[in-house]
Parts: structure tokens; sequence; C-alpha cells
């Protein structure tokens, strides 16, 4: 078990989930997710598809006004796939429409004004693990280490990620003075569970976790290492997948470029913003 500074007097949360209705790459449904979770005592989760909101639309309409899960908080989350810096978790004010970052591609810097810009937080997802993917392992970390203090939080704790690699995340978020958070990464069901972030304050919607974050809220992880991943099965075969994953990533990002600059320019128009530099 990995653990720091537990209190187990908080509201417990899953903050990076993957569903089957909003990631093609897990196998557990919203509602299944609900139920194991809750089963094991946690109070809600973070839905962190890739690139989707899907999954959290899937709850809104179907699972949202349902007596059996009226105590459990479900948020609006995504994992964005930045062009040039990895995977990013951010959760937008509950009032927005991010239709934007529903279409991969977005430079990193440009992904941050725009968020900060809406009122929103974002932090880096397994920011130690694999090349490309994680944004302390690509070539804008290493051009410009101090993009970590544009940071809100930091994941501290990735449960498929190593405990060394997870160590570094805590050890940076400290030397920021960044808030961590703690997420399984889940995507099937043998996962769910295995990582916890407590808070110390009653967090019900995406607009609590924001004031509460800005506000200089620190919240508490846990997590055990979950040893079923791809890379724990391929070994060294791995990295094909991650640069075949590099290249999926790029093609991505331009098949997604008329459909994303539309979107965003939709988003800058609404919050008149104007980035004098961004990368659409």
């Amino acid at each position: 078990m990995h653990s720091i500074n537990i209190e187990r007097d908080r509201m417990k949360f899953d903050m990076h989930c993957h569903t089957h209705e909003g990631s093609v790459d897990s196998n557990v449904s919203v509602e299944r997710y609900i139920k194991l979770l809750m089963d094991q005592g946690y109070d809600g989760m973070l839905i962190t598809d890739h690139d989707s909101y899907d999954g959290y639309r899937y709850y809104a309409k179907h699972l949202k006004d349902d007596s059996r899960y009226k105590d459990f908080v479900v948020l609006r989350g995504v994992e964005y796939d930045t062009y040039n810096a990895g995977h990013f978790i951010v959760v937008l004010p509950s009032d927005e429409e991010p239709k934007f970052l529903e279409h991969k591609g977005l430079k990193v810097d440009t992904l941050i004004e725009a968020v900060h810009s809406a009122g929103g937080i974002l932090g880096p997802a397994h920011p130690f693990g694999e090349n490309f993917l994680s944004i302390y392992n690509t070539g804008r970390f290493k051009r410009d280490k101090s993009i970590t203090a544009k940071f809100d939080f930091i994941e501290g704790f990735n449960s498929q990620e190593d405990y060394v690699d997870n160590g570094r995340a805590v050890m940076i978020a400290k030397r920021f003075g960044k808030p961590v958070f703690s997420g399984t990464d889940s995507h099937n069901e043998s996962n769910v569970g295995k990582a916890t972030t407590y808070f110390d304050a009653d967090i019900r919607t995406e607009d609590d976790l924001i004031k509460y974050i800005k506000e200089g809220g620190r919240p508490q992880i846990e997590g055990t290492r979950w040893y079923g991943t791809l890379k724990d099965y391929l070994g060294i075969l791995n990295k094909t997948l991650v640069y075949g994953f590099f290249f999926y990533n790029k093609a991505g990002a331009f098949y997604r470029l008329r459909k994303r600059r539309q979107e965003f320019q939709a988003f800058l128009d609404k919050h008149n913003i104007d980035l004098l530099h961004h990368n659409k």
C-alpha cells in the first residue's frame, strides 16, 4: 500500500475514471462504476474519458435522477490529448459546454490559457508515465521546466504507474506547492477502487471542486499499484505500442483540425477571449 497522510473521515473520490460509454478502450459502464465504488465506500468519482463527454452525458440522461445513486457524486471531467505535452485532466465549471475539448490536438499552452480563462482547472495525468503521453517525458517540458507553475494540480498517484514515478509526481507537486489527485485510470473492473482522493470539503459539483482547489485546498491521497496493464504484459514490446500511439495522436489532431478550430473559436467568442498566439 502506498499512502500519504490519510484521513478517512473525508469525502472519498476516484479522480480518474474511463467509462465504456465515453472511452472505446474501457469495458466498465458508468452505472457499474457507481455500484463498485459505492460498495467500496466511495462518495464520488470524476469521469475522465479520452477527449469525450459521452460517459458523463449518459450519466446525466439516465442515472443522475436515479434515487439509488442520489448520494453518490459524479463529476464531469475529461482526459485531453494535447499535441505536444501528453494527457491532461481538465475540469470546467458546470455551466460550460466545452465541446472543443472533444477534439484532441491543442498545444498545452493554449489549453492552459483557455481553461483558466473559462474559470476551470487542469493538471497532468500520469505525469512521469510513458514518453509522449506524460508531460515530464515530453520535449515541451524539457524546453521549459517552469510550465509546472501553470498547473492547478498534479496527479500524484495513478494506479497504473509504478511507485517510483508516482513518488516523483508527489515530489514535484510539493516543490511547486501544487495539490495532488489520486486516480485509478481504470478501464476494467479489476482496477476500480485502487486509488483514492480524500477531500476535506463537501464536493458536490464541478464548481465545488474548482473553488476548493483555487482556494488552496489540499486533498490527501492513497493508492495501490495495479499490475494488469498492457506494459506489464508486453514488457519492452510496450515501446512499440507507445510509438504507435504517438503517430495515432498526431494523425488524430490533424484529422480533427477543422472541427476543433470551429468549436474552439466558438468557445473563445463566448468568453470574449483573445489568445494572441494560440494554436487551434
